[in-house]
């Protein structure tokens, strides 16, 4: 059991931890690290008790969360997403009692949340990137039921080991399509950031749990094995984490010189930035969506400087233009000026004349106050303290008059006009593709 524990552990804890490091703000990548998480942790409690209650709960619990990432993969268009969302997590609730309090076989039920997110990604598979990623997650979500009814089923269809051993890949692959779905969405490349992580997790692997799994051979004892896990756990987290947790040791080495604390973080972002970002974006051969998408994207990273230098927009034609007579090639210097573009787009949404908060000023105070000023006007523990009487009475205004929905309508539409107008302003770098875009404006329908 060792033999195939240890390595199905340290390799879905490291792909869990990759993905949540990737971009923790997503929650598809999120709920997938959450399930290959609890495998994890189901694969170590089977090792010390194979017929337990909690290795067994632990071992389902990632349909419940593979249900959660298919739901978060839906496009944005759908209107009825937030209900979703939201009916996904009472049911979740009701579904972790349920496989708490039922018998062994009936823990098969957690399929059926899996099988219903399935259904509504099926319905929308045309608008999911990329196209085929709907029937893949289809056929690893069959795999793996069948593993989980081979594995609690009382039936003999060979080793527990080899079954969970197959389910581990099969949530692996799962791992895998949200990663690409991922990088397709914002841009960026996925294979040599993998490729440096997976590499790390593979050495780490047989360094540290070949000794690990001959330990657990000739040891039968619970505490040793829980602390050998552990072990592995704390060696793959830094292998999935690797930038998070340079970070933090930097802060506990140098906390007495923050600048070098602030040069170091800006090498690692740009590390971290490199593999992840594709060379020269031909943005001419973008489609509309996709980029109006980029630039909403960027907008919302404004204020970190590592995922500005991953966006596509920093091969803008403008931003070119901004660096002329500098360095074109290097990523720090790109990502700050496509952000000074970014400013400088959002300040043409202001109106002329002084500092108002009427209707006429709603897209331009949504995005500049809340985006290139990074303020929340609802966070508790703002402080107006040294801002300018603007931004004060800004702030004051959204608090008192504005609520959230609201606000959040007025920022996407304010996002909606700058990409707009970054997109106007390639297209009309390039004669031919303004006429094409041209073409297909006046071009005649087919009716149907």
């Amino acid at each position: 059991m060792p033999a195939l524990a240890v390595p199905a552990f340290a390799l879905t804890w490291w792909a869990a931890c990759y993905l949540a490091g990737r971009d923790p703000m997503r929650p598809a990548a999120l709920r997938a690290a959450g399930a290959l998480l609890t495998y994890a942790a189901g694969v170590a409690l089977w090792t010390i008790d194979p017929d337990g209650t909690a290795a067994q709960v632990l071992l389902c619990l990632p349909a419940l969360l593979w249900a959660g990432a298919t739901v978060a993969l839906l496009p944005s268009s759908v209107p009825e997403r937030r209900q979703i969302d939201l009916g996904w997590m009472i049911l979740a609730g009701v579904f972790l009692v349920m496989l708490v309090l039922l018998p062994p076989v009936v823990r098969l039920v957690a399929i059926a949340p899996l099988a219903g997110g399935l259904v509504l990604l099926w319905r929308f598979r045309d608008q999911v990137r990329p196209p085929r990623l709907t029937g893949a997650l289809t056929v690893a979500a069959a795999l793996y039921a069948l593993a989980l009814a081979a594995l609690l089923l009382p039936v003999d269809l060979g080793s527990p080991g080899l079954v969970l051993a197959a389910i581990g890949l099969d949530l692996l692959v799962l791992g895998f399509l949200i990663a690409v779905s991922d990088a397709l969405d914002v841009g960026e490349r996925l294979r040599p950031d993998l490729l440096r992580s997976a590499t790390a997790a593979v050495v780490m692997t047989v360094l540290v749990g070949g000794p690990v799994a001959v330990t657990l051979l000739a040891v039968d004892r619970t505490a040793v094995t829980v602390l050998l896990f552990l072990v592995v756990a704390v060696v793959m987290t830094v292998s999935g984490l690797i930038g998070p947790v340079s970070r933090g040791l930097d802060v506990l080495a140098f906390r007495g010189d923050e600048r070098l604390r602030r040069d170091r973080s800006a090498l690692l972002l740009l590390a971290e930035a490199l593999p992840r970002h594709r060379e020269r974006h031909d943005l001419l051969s973008t489609g509309e969506d996709d980029f109006l998408r980029y630039a909403r994207q960027a907008l919302d990273n404004y204020g970190d400087l590592g995922r500005l230098m991953r966006s596509p927009l920093t091969d803008l034609p403008a931003v070119d233009r901004r660096l002329s007579g500098r360095a074109l090639d290097q990523p720090l210097e790109r990502a700050v000026e496509l952000r000074a573009l970014l400013k400088d787009k959002v300040e043409r949404l202001r109106p002329s004349g002084p500092f108002e908060t009427t209707d006429e000023w709603r897209h331009y105070n949504a995005l500049f106050f809340c985006t290139v000023l990074g303020l929340n006007p609802y966070g508790r523990k703002l402080r107006t303290d040294g801002l300018e009487r603007d931004t004060r009475r800004a702030v004051d205004w959204m608090r008192r008059y504005v609520p959230r929905g609201t606000l959040r309508r007025w920022h996407n539409e304010a996002a909606a006009l700058v990409a707009a107008r970054l997109w106007d302003e390639l297209i009309a770098t390039d004669p031919r593709l303004l006429a094409r875009q041209r073409g297909h404006r006046t071009a005649p329908t087919r009716s149907t």
